[in-house]
Parts: structure tokens; C-alpha cells; sequence
């Protein structure tokens, strides 16, 4: 027989009526990212570079969960757009309690994969690497002022392993330094401000869904759970990341990958 008054079971991960930024949100792992944080009841700002009607098909869905959305446009390969958009999605919000950094140059599936490896490493490095660092400075700075906040930077797992290739060796330089940035950014603004990173591994984003049967067949031999992962996968780790439940985790770089080693 089932005992009455049973204790409220709390939900984990509860992000109600904070206020949150996610970049590179119309798509892949940032849109799932955006979507689990509005489940756990945050309000989000979308962020998208050239994918309007993406981003506004993320907002409805947001929307229907209960939480407020609110789309912002900025290229970072403009000069002035990244402090431009840091200021626009504070002032938009009233203040910032939990900032993604999540976007990304595409260089696998989109015309930059036609690029020099001269003009890739231009771009990974502007849109990756400085807009990155340059965003969870400013505004981890307003967090620290405002004492309270969490940013969430992502990463990469082959980074500090290598991967051979043009696109492992630019990927593994970009993502080195988010990772190592992490660490030290997490010291300068504790105790009021966590900084954790997520390093995913094999991702199923739009280059997965096409990949050769030789690549598909690379992702089962590397991942000990025999799958490539999903964006929800990385969205679910990261919720637990930003909430109160990891209140004791900053500075640290943690592979959401299956188990792999290699």
C-alpha cells in the first residue's frame, strides 16, 4: 500500500526565471541546448548569425514550453559585433544569469569547406576562439559585479589527443584554447561566477547525418557505448551544469563522449 503524504519530489536541474543567452542557437547542439534549459524554466535568448527562420522555429518551441524567447542577430566575424551583441542581450534581459557559448564555424558541411586552410584557420579562430573569449570575459565581469552567474563553454574531447587531418588540426588549436581559457577564466571570477566547459565527442550534427559508412563505422570502433551521441545528449549535462545541483564544479573540461579514449 502507498504511504500518503509523500514529500514533494524536487526536480533537478531547476533553471525557473533565470534568464539565459545561447549562441549559435538555431541549430545542432545549441538549439537542443536552448530547448533543455527552457524546460527546466529559463528564459533564453537566441542567438543566430543567418538562420532567422531556424531561430524563430526555436523560439515558438520555447514558447509552448512556457518561458519567454527573444531572438538576437549578430555576425562575429564583424569587429564590432561582439561587444555590441554582449551589451544588447544584457540590457535585453535585465541582467544574465546563465551564458552558452556555443557558436561555431561550420567547416565540414557548409561552402567554408572550400576554404584555404589559411582561410579556415582565420575564421575558427575569429568566430571560435575571440568572440568566445571575448563574450564570457565581458560578461562573466557583469556576472562577478552582479555576484552570481554561470557560463558554459564548449570544447572539444580529441583537442588534447589530436586527430589527423587539416580539420583535426584546426579544431584541436580552437578548442585547446577554449579548454585551457576555461580554466583560468573560472579562477578570476570565483566565487561568484562558474565556468565549466563541455568537450563533446562524436555529435550526430548535420555532418553526422552524411558522413561515409567509413566514418560511420570510425564513430562505433572509437565510442565504447557503440552510438554517436545527440545534441540532447550534450543539452542534458549541460542543464545539470548551469543549475544550483553543480553549484561545487567550476573550471573543469568535461567529456560528454561515450568513453572514448582515442
Amino acid at each position: 500500500m502507498l504511504e500518503k503524504n509523500v514529500p514533494h519530489i524536487q526536480e533537478f536541474a531547476n533553471l525557473s526565471r533565470l534568464n539565459a543567452v545561447v549562441t549559435g542557437a538555431s541549430s545542432g547542439i545549441g538549439r537542443a541546448i536552448a530547448l533543455e534549459i527552457a524546460r527546466a524554466g529559463a528564459n533564453v535568448v537566441i542567438h543566430y548569425s543567418r538562420s532567422r527562420e531556424a531561430a524563430e522555429k526555436v523560439a515558438d518551441s520555447i514558447r509552448q514550453l512556457g518561458p519567454n524567447a527573444h531572438l538576437l542577430q549578430a555576425d562575429f566575424t564583424e569587429p564590432t559585433a561582439v561587444k555590441r551583441f554582449a551589451e544588447q542581450a544584457w540590457d535585453l534581459t535585465g541582467g544574465v544569469d546563465l551564458w552558452i557559448n556555443n557558436a561555431g564555424v561550420d567547416l565540414l558541411t557548409r561552402p567554408e569547406n572550400q576554404l584555404s586552410f589559411e582561410d579556415k584557420l582565420r575564421l575558427l579562430l575569429q568566430v571560435d576562439v575571440q568572440s568566445a573569449l571575448e563574450l564570457a570575459k565581458s560578461i562573466g565581469l557583469r556576472m562577478r559585479d552582479a555576484r552570481g552567474g554561470a557560463i558554459l563553454m564548449i570544447g572539444w574531447d580529441q583537442a588534447d589527443r589530436g586527430m589527423e587531418g587539416d580539420s583535426g588540426e584546426l579544431f584541436a588549436a580552437a578548442k585547446n584554447a577554449i579548454m585551457g581559457f576555461t580554466r583560468s577564466l573560472a579562477v578570476s571570477l570565483a566565487p561568484h561566477v562558474r565556468v565549466n566547459c563541455i568537450a563533446p565527442g562524436w555529435i550526430k550534427t548535420a555532418w553526422g547525418e552524411t558522413a561515409s559508412d567509413a566514418w560511420q563505422e570510425r564513430v562505433l570502433q572509437e565510442t565504447p557505448l557503440k552510438r554517436w551521441g545527440t545534441p540532447e545528449d550534450i543539452a542534458r549535462y549541460a542543464r545539470f551544469l548551469l543549475s544550483a545541483d553543480a553549484s561545487f564544479i567550476t573550471g573543469q573540461v568535461i567529456n560528454v563522449n561515450g568513453g572514448a579514449v582515442r
